[in-house]
């Protein structure tokens, strides 16, 4: 029986000997045991003092260091996102608005602002404007352009209670003209930047229009001088509403009165929603109106939006005077030109015509014809926008002027907006003779007939320079000062049009193409009545 100790059951089985181990100096499989058959060689029991060989690390499966940093910095990245995310639902849930300042008197600088708005749109000249006025079907919207430096707005009118001012309007001053369109969209766009030349018509407001108050605030929204105010404090009824911010950028909103000389300043008016009765301007730093808010008595609430930087150059139509130019004294060639005229204008001979004539507030003409320079005769058909089913025909001769009224289709057809040219040769009828030059029409034919024999040296100024019938011409007003006349005389020296200003503060004209005209008959001339004999006293033989 074996009495030997036991070998120690293998520690490291899973470990494989190196061969040539240095710590035992010995090849695998010799001294300390016998070699196994498959070569691998059996642990030593050991002396004391040896330890088992410890495994090798390189050997163990398992995660890397890197492996452990990048799982962390994940882990705390997802960590940080949701408590952010929780940390903003609760911030909402429990955030409040700062609340708004609270109105107060203007301060001393506010009130200046306020004070030199009127001044400053003089300063800019111009500007855009949108204008709502009214509430429901009684709203109108206006669309276009204010030139403060010349009292002149021109407007595209719209909305629901747009009436027959629906379409384009100009006012200049207190003369107010309109070119109807009842077709256009409801939604007023900004007019276009030439406007039309063909039906503009001198226009009167209805007593009570809506319109009439917000034209007037608008043009009265400039003056030569600061409004009105306190300096040494700033004025108790105005007060600082809000800071707001327009496209233009951050504008302070004041509410106060109208200034002086507006409409409705220093009236009472009814309170209105948002604004307690009171005026409010959006004003900035540079005392420019951005934006006004009010009520005017007969068109309610108002609001006026105005663009600072839409400011064209507005030209304003024939009827309102067209361009106001820069008069001045003739060049020696513009006066050899007028001196001229009388025997151009009879070599020439004659002319067509056309007539468009804002004669007043209800009386708008048209008309179309001949003249004759060498006969000094003219013979015309002319038609009243508010009676266009009638036609009158008028003929001038040396010894005055002939009228007589007769139906459309009598008096050369046509429409009224453009009248077709009398009829040859003229129909009998009641025709009226009167002396010439008794109204305006009668003063412009006049001017027209006599234009190739009245000189007009040492009176003359040129006005401006323009076109007429693709030609330049220059525009020369003569005559006395209450009937100026203005010639439209082209660079060969022919006139091309003629103009008087009416008693209803527009501009009517005559347009002249030279052309071959038929023999135009003198003018019928009133029956000259047979006296009768006396009658015989009783007794007398």
């Amino acid at each position: 029986m074996d009495t030997s100790a036991t070998p120690a059951p293998d520690a490291a089985r899973t470990g494989t000997p190196r061969p040539n181990d240095p710590r035992t100096g010995n090849p695998a499989g010799l001294g300390g045991g016998p070699a196994s058959g498959n070569g691998s060689g059996r642990h030593r029991t050991g002396s004391a003092g040896d330890t088992p060989e410890a495994p090798d690390s390189t050997d163990t499966p398992g995660p890397t260091s890197a492996g452990h940093r990048r799982r962390t910095v994940l882990l705390l990245l997802g960590l940080t996102a949701v408590t952010s995310a929780t940390a903003l639902v609760l911030g909402l849930l429990s955030w409040a608005p700062d609340p708004p300042e609270p109105a107060r008197p203007v301060t001393v600088a506010e009130d200046e602002r306020l004070a030199a708005v009127r001044v400053t749109n003089l300063r800019d000249l111009r500007a855009g404007v949108r204008v709502t006025a009214g509430t429901g079907a009684t709203r109108i919207e206006l669309a276009g352009w204010v030139d403060w430096s010349r009292s002149l707005l021109y407007l595209d009118v719209g909305g629901p209670g747009a009436g027959a001012e629906r379409g384009l309007l100009q006012k200049s001053g207190p003369v107010l003209v309109i070119r109807p369109d009842p077709a256009a969209v409801p939604t007023p766009a900004a007019p276009p930047l030439v406007a039309p030349e063909d039906r503009w018509r001198l226009h009167r407001l209805v007593p009570g229009a809506q319109l009439a108050p917000v034209l007037d605030l608008l043009l009265n929204l400039a003056a030569d001088r600061p409004d009105a105010t306190s300096r040494a404090a700033a004025s108790p009824a105005a007060r600082w509403v809000a800071r707001e911010t327009v496209p233009a950028g951050p504008v302070d909103v004041i509410q106060a009165s109208l200034p002086s000389g507006t409409p409705a300043a220093g009236t009472a008016s009814p309170a209105m929603p948002g604004t307690d009765g009171q005026t409010r301007y959006w004003l900035d730093q540079d005392a420019r109106l951005h934006k006004l808010v009010t009520r005017l008595p007969g068109a309610g609430p108002v609001t006026m939006i105005f663009n600072r930087a839409d400011r064209p150059t507005l030209r304003p139509v024939d009827a309102l005077g067209g361009r106001p130019g820069l008069p001045r004294t003739l060049t020696d060639a513009e006066q050899r030109r007028l001196d001229r005229l009388p025997a151009r204008l009879r070599a020439q001979g004659g002319a067509t015509l056309t007539l468009t004539a804002p004669m007043g507030i209800d009386t708008n003409l048209r008309g179309a014809g001949w003249l004759s320079w060498t006969a000094r005769t003219a013979y015309l058909a002319v038609a009243d926008l508010g009676v266009p089913d009638r036609r009158t025909l008028l003929r001038r001769d040396a010894a005055g002027l002939a009228r007589v009224d007769l139906p459309t289709v009598e008096a050369g057809g046509g429409t009224a907006e453009a009248p077709a040219r009398p009829p040859l040769p003229p129909p009998a009828g009641a025709w009226r003779v009167s002396r010439p030059g008794r109204d305006d029409l009668a003063v412009l034919v006049d001017a027209a007939v006599t234009a190739g024999s009245v000189g007009h040296r040492g009176t003359a100024v040129r006005v401006r320079e323009d076109v007429a019938a693709g030609r330049t011409v220059d525009v020369i007003e003569s005559g006395p000062a209450d009937a100026r006349l203005r010639y439209w005389i082209d660079r060969d020296g022919s006139l091309r049009r003629l103009e008087v200003r009416t008693d209803g503060g527009a501009w009517a004209h005559l347009d002249l193409h030279p052309a071959v005209v038929p023999r135009l008959a003198a003018n019928p001339r009133p029956a000259t009545p047979r006296r009768s004999a006396p009658a015989r006293r009783p007794g007398v033989r």
